[in-house]
């Protein structure tokens, strides 16, 4: 008998809502023609991956922040500013470097 794949597994969760959340859960989901466990699945992975990002971007930040305090190294605003405003033109800059 051939091996049956299933997805990952799955974990049940209770979540406490006060009636008149769950109620307008149940309205939405009606209106969108879902159940109130998806809105809710939909609505917990957006924000894990909003926060996720925000926390890799902090990270990166005080990567930067890490570098810069260790090496002084900056790019001058004057000079990313006068960078993007070439953007489109016929004389367009590089990025700058120092």
């Amino acid at each position: 008998m051939p091996k049956i794949e299933s997805g990952p597994k799955t974990i049940n969760t209770g979540i406490k809502l006060d009636e008149t959340l769950h109620a307008r859960l149940k309205a939405l989901g009606a209106a969108k023609d879902r159940t109130p466990h998806w809105l809710m699945k939909a609505a917990i992975e957006s924000y894990v991956e909003r926060e996720e990002a925000y926390e890799r971007e902090k990270r990166e930040d005080m990567d930067r922040w890490q570098r810069y305090k260790l090496t002084g190294h900056a790019i001058p605003n004057e000079a990313v500013s006068a960078w993007l405003d070439s953007w489109g033109s016929q004389n367009e800059r590089p990025c700058p470097t120092k």
